[in-house]
């Protein structure tokens, strides 16, 4: 039991709650007094001071550009891949130590020699200073104006495994120092179809106002930081590459950073990825491809050589040109230009010596006009380009132009003399190859024995009806069937081909050119014109756009589109005609052809032309198979190669049997299809 003097009254006990609660509420309301103070100083006498800071930080947005899509062929045999790959990026700041910025650059530099692949040079200081873009070298000498602070710095790409560790863990003592991914472009080695596939260049390259491209200079006035390309980054600079060039890229990523009137970043970096580019499916089949281009390369070797006869020796046939073409897809499954080049040489800018090599094949003679590799101009001016005149491959077309327009008929019988004169008195002529003579002969005949002087009469009989509206007819005949005209492809740099008909016609007389053009004397186009107007014989009357890819998908395989037919025109003739064309087709023969165990419609063609005074023969070829039920058109040049028959005929029953092989002339593979002619 506790004393009285132990115990406090309760008047005491109930004052000293009082005054601890009083004292309470007097600190809270000190505190909230304090508060409202401070804010009521923050707004009213640092406010303005505090808007105007923010008005002049800015967000600032640093473009990541994406890594690119794949590009396969139609069995997902990989031509041109993006390798991920980690790249260091410098960020510099405005108003860093010179002295702390060198000893930056002297760190980087060690530990690139220390922890990078000791089989490739290193950047050195001086090196890595330059690319750090801070305006002074290593002596501390102005090199050149910096270019944006925030703007990060490519340091360098290809990062080992120890680079990345070591950059990683230690990330504090690399002061603006940051690791991107990036992409590295691998072409196949076995370069496959490389002037279809195309090959990329240096942004800064690609929109350069002399030799870059208007595409990219207008990329230039983007403002999306999505969409704006970076300098330092890799774009598509000719065929596939640049044809799809927004498909393949994706979409950049986004770094922006709060940043204040020096540039210098003053808050967290928030970060968007970027969306990979897609993945292209070609129609080029590789087995194929690779058929072609060795059947060219092996074939151009086999008539240089000088034991050959004198019908096959060739000895300036270097280059060729070949594609094939499905006749009811217009997919394009082989499409060589030899010789050709390594695109892996060009990643990164191609070494001078390797550029004045192979700067004659890069560009792709099976869609432009390329020149042959020779480096005196004198020299060069003395041999044709790949766009030769058709010869008599025109002479199928010619035939049923006579036939559509009335000029002759089917069965009527033409005396072959093998001369056939023209102009005024008659005193022009031109004769049958050899001057020979076939004697009586029809339609499909004139096909079969290739007939200059038939096809001169139709063109003649043409001319005497209408005068200069019949080259305006042959004309409007010649692009209905792709001659004159784009193909459709959407391949950069694709060549219409030309008309020099219409130039004769008017510098000399309409008689004279359409006496010309009608054996294919007259008009130059491109294989790939070629072998459209091939096709469109074989499935009678559809022009197919010449379809390049198959599908497109994500970088994951998912599906985004997919490729079917598209008929350009479609030109009605009857039956009979076509028939005419193929009967005479059929019975062409040509050096590989004779033990081929499909039926095959061929047209040889010996192009001749007037280069530099004398007169050069060129080896033109088209055929498509089965005739009875067609599958592919095959069209072959091979400039300087003399007669179609021997010169470019042996390519095409390789390129033949290389389909057999590989998807089937008849729908199915057929693997006891043969290897050699």
């Amino acid at each position: 039991m506790k004393r009285k003097s132990e115990e406090k009254p309760e008047h005491v006990r109930r004052k000293h709650f009082a005054f601890r609660l009083n004292f309470f509420f007097f600190c809270t309301f000190l505190l909230f007094a304090i508060l409202i103070v401070r804010l009521a100083t923050l707004q009213i006498v640092n406010g303005a001071q505090y808007a105007e800071d923010e008005a002049r930080n800015t967000m600032t947005p640093h473009a990541i550009p994406p890594i690119r899509g794949n590009i396969f062929d139609r069995t997902g045999y990989p031509l041109a891949t993006s390798v991920s790959t980690q790249s260091l990026y410098y960020t510099a700041e405005p108003g860093e130590k010179k002295e702390e910025v060198i000893a930056l650059a002297h760190r980087l530099a060690e530990a690139f020699r220390k922890y990078g692949d000791p089989a490739k040079p290193q950047p050195t200081a001086e090196e890595t200073i330059l690319a750090m873009d801070v305006g002074y070298g290593l002596d501390g000498n102005e090199t050149k104006k910096p270019s944006y602070y925030s703007v990060p710095r490519r340091l360098k790409g290809d990062l080992t495994p120890e680079e990345i560790a070591f950059f990683s863990w230690s990330r504090d003592e690399f002061k603006g120092v940051d690791i991107q991914e990036e992409s590295i472009r691998q072409y196949n080695e076995k370069t496959i179809a490389v002037q279809l596939v195309g090959y990329l260049k240096k942004f800064s390259a690609a929109r350069n106002e002399e030799s870059g491209l208007k595409f990219y200079r207008d990329k230039l006035k983007s403002t999306d930081p999505t969409e704006k390309y970076l300098d330092n980054e890799y774009v598509g600079f000719d065929g596939i590459e640049l044809m799809y060039q927004e498909e393949l890229r994706g979409k950049n990523g986004v770094k922006t950073y709060p940043t204040d009137v020096m540039g210098s970043i003053v808050g967290p970096v928030q970060l968007t990825r970027p969306d990979k580019g897609n993945n292209l499916f070609l129609t080029i089949d590789k087995d194929v491809q690779l058929a072609t281009e060795e059947a060219i390369k092996s074939h151009l070797e086999y008539i240089r050589s000088p034991a050959r006869d004198s019908w096959t020796y060739a000895p300036n046939a270097i280059t060729g040109y070949a594609v094939a073409m499905e006749v009811d897809t217009g997919k394009v499954v082989a499409m060589a230009s030899y010789p050709d080049y390594d695109p892996n040489r060009w990643y990164g800018g191609m070494n001078p010596d390797y550029y004045e090599a192979n700067q004659y094949f890069i560009r792709n003679g099976t869609i432009s006009e390329v020149r042959p590799p020779y480096a005196d101009q004198k020299e060069l001016n003395k041999h044709p380009t790949s766009l030769v005149y058709l010869g008599s491959t025109m002479k199928p077309l010619t035939v049923l132009i006579g036939l559509n327009e009335g000029l002759i008929t089917a069965n009527e019988v033409y005396d072959d003399t093998g001369i056939f004169y023209f102009g005024k008195d008659n005193k022009e002529r031109l004769t049958n190859s050899d001057q020979k003579r076939n004697g009586p002969i029809t339609a499909y005949q004139a096909i079969q024995y290739s007939s200059n002087t038939y096809m001169a009469n139709i063109g003649n009989r043409l001319y005497f009806r209408q005068g200069m509206e019949g080259v305006e007819l042959w004309d409007i005949y010649m692009e209905k069937f792709g001659l004159g005209v784009p193909t459709g492809s959407g391949l950069p740099g694709e060549s219409p081909g030309f008309k020099d008909y219409l130039d004769t016609a008017k510098r000399y007389s309409p008689q004279a050119a359409l006496v010309r053009a009608t054996w294919g004397q007259l008009g130059k186009y491109t294989p790939l014109q070629l072998v459209q107007y091939t096709a469109m014989l074989a499935n009678r009357g559809k022009r197919l756009k010449p379809q390049l890819v198959e599908k497109i998908t994500t970088y994951d395989d998912q599906p985004v589109r997919e490729f079917g037919p598209e008929v350009l025109n479609e030109e009605k003739f009857p039956d009979a005609y076509w028939n005419v064309l193929q009967k005479g087709m059929e019975l062409v023969s040509a050096e590989g052809f004779r033990d081929v165990p499909y039926r095959v419609a061929i047209k040889t063609g010996t192009s001749t032309q007037s280069v530099a005074g004398k007169d050069i023969d060129n080896a033109v070829f088209i055929a498509y198979a089965p005739a009875d039920k067609p599958k592919l058109a095959v069209a072959v040049v091979v400039p300087e190669g003399r007669f179609g028959g021997r010169g470019a005929a042996p390519i095409a029953r390789q390129m033949f049997d290389a389909y057999d092989r590989a998807i089937g002339l008849y729908g199915t593979p057929n693997p006891n299809a043969q290897t050699k002619p």
